[in-house]
């Protein structure tokens, strides 16, 4: 299938072996350590606010 996971790039595993890897391994991104623009910040808060008023709407509605 269409895995693309750099197996290629990988040492391969051994339990026995201490020793790090001379190869670094690729890069990868995650959410907490990203730089967001102000953009997505702003869009990000929209969206939170939009949510909040529904569901404490919808909620103080059926009150």
């Amino acid at each position: 299938m269409g895995d693309d996971h750099h197996a290629e790039d990988r040492p391969e595993f051994d339990p026995e072996n201490v020793d790090l890897p001379s190869k670094e391994p690729p890069l990868r991104e995650t959410a907490p350590q990203s730089e967001f623009t102000t953009s997505q910040v702003s869009t990000g808060a929209v969206v939170a606010l939009v949510g909040l008023a529904l569901t404490f709407g919808i909620a103080f509605a059926l009150v």
